[in-house]
């Protein structure tokens, strides 16, 4: 076993201003997500609970209608099948975690982040 180290892994890039990391176990994601400023998540939903840590930046959540703005340093749970989209207010950089993990990302069946 050895540390997983970020900034030797490459970002995905899915759409503009939009890139992403991952690491997968048998049970969890945890993804470092980059956003430009301006750059949207559309709307989604998915059998996953979610912890979303703004480690920089801020972001303007809309969880099922409801508007919330997070910033570096805090943290939002979204619960499962919750609607959910993300507009980045500034550049950001936010760590994302998954329960269970997002075989959807795995498989690459995530078309909603790759417009």
């Amino acid at each position: 076993m050895r540390p997983h180290v970020w900034a030797e892994e490459p970002v995905e890039e899915l759409g503009t201003g939009l890139g992403r990391q991952m690491l997968n176990t048998e049970h969890l994601t945890v993804a470092r997500i980059h956003l430009a400023a301006g750059a949207i998540v559309p709307a989604h939903a998915h059998h996953n609970e979610q912890v979303a840590t703004v480690l920089e930046g801020r972001l303007r959540f809309l969880v099922d209608g409801e508007e919330i703005e997070v910033g570096a340093g805090e943290s939002l749970a979204i619960p499962a099948q919750a609607l959910h989209e993300v507009v980045a207010l500034t550049d950001a950089l936010v760590l994302d975690v998954f329960s269970p993990r997002r075989e959807d990302w795995i498989r690459g069946d995530d078309s909603y982040l790759r417009r």
